[in-house]
């Protein structure tokens, strides 16, 4: 149940048309962003929110029960803090958004509406929108230890117990030729297997997407050298000569954990768990 402050129960029962809607947004890499869509910066608990930014809200939803509530926000690529580059890097998945009520005469006099987290967000030219989902979405994912046949731990962490650390896990490349938009051949690669670096991590060192990562898809050594393609192309261009490190993947078999890695002992799976075919094997 929300409280109101009782200054601002008044002036709602007066009428009062002082209103304006405060976002503030929370990236999970700590950056905290405000803005509204009033005409002019107001602060709120010394976090100032950002006027002239084009942002406005569409009307939420709200649903008895566990559905999940809604809405969405959209506005121009125009504050200097919202940049078309931030996005396409995923640097606002998964942010807290808090959408407050607010008197701009008395920026004090204010009520929060809803807490969200970013969902979907969808660009045009220089514009985006993006969506809001309620606090009820999280019930809606998985959560807990699942019963699978392959490993439910990442290579390396703490539940598989790896030490990716080595020369034998990590290798620093570059770019040499391109193949496609996420697809290239690497310098540097030379004295690792078919296959080492599939499923592994990606990191850029220099050129335009400096600091950014993408999961690896293949890595395959062949008679004209050694060939890595992305999940997912770069929000910049990949350019010939720009350097990366590079960690080893693993695909999350029992095979592969036993004899790659020796660490069996470790393996986060239940590979003999028996499976449909089981069942209807005897049919």
């Amino acid at each position: 149940m929300r409280e109101i402050p009782a200054a601002l129960q008044d002036k709602l029962d007066s009428g009062v048309t002082t209103l304006c809607r405060c976002w503030v947004l929370r990236r999970p890499d700590g950056v905290v962003l405000g803005f509204t869509d009033h005409d002019e910066d107001l602060v709120l608990d010394a976090m100032p929110c950002r006027a002239g930014s084009g942002l406005d809200a569409s009307e939420a939803t709200a649903r008895f029960g566990l559905q999940v509530d809604g809405g969405e926000v959209s506005g121009a690529l125009a504050d200097e803090a919202l940049s078309e580059a931030d996005l396409a890097a995923g640097r606002y998945d998964g942010a807290t958004v808090e959408t407050w009520l607010v008197d701009w005469s008395e920026p004090g006099l204010r009520v929060l509406l809803a807490v969200a987290t970013l969902g979907e967000v969808r660009r045009e030219d220089c514009a985006f929108t993006a969506e809001l989902r309620s606090l009820a979405e999280k019930l809606a994912q998985e959560s807990g230890r699942l019963y699978t046949a392959a490993c439910t731990a990442d290579l390396g962490d703490a539940r598989c117990g790896v030490d990716r650390s080595g020369a034998a896990f990590q290798a620093s490349g570059s770019v040499a030729t391109l193949a496609g938009t996420s697809t290239f051949r690497a310098d540097g690669l030379g004295d690792f297997a078919d296959g080492w670096f599939t499923a592994g991590r990606l990191a850029f060192t220099s050129g335009a997407n400096t600091g950014l990562a993408s999961e690896v898809k293949l890595h395959a050594v062949d008679a004209v050298g050694v060939g890595v393609t992305l999940w997912q192309a770069m929000p910049e261009p990949i350019a010939p000569g720009d350097a990366f490190v590079i960690t080893a993947g693993c695909d999350k078999q029992f095979a592969t954990c036993r004899d790659r890695f020796a660490n069996a002992q470790n393996f986060r799976g239940f590979p003999h768990i028996p499976g449909n075919d089981y069942v209807i094997g005897h049919a």
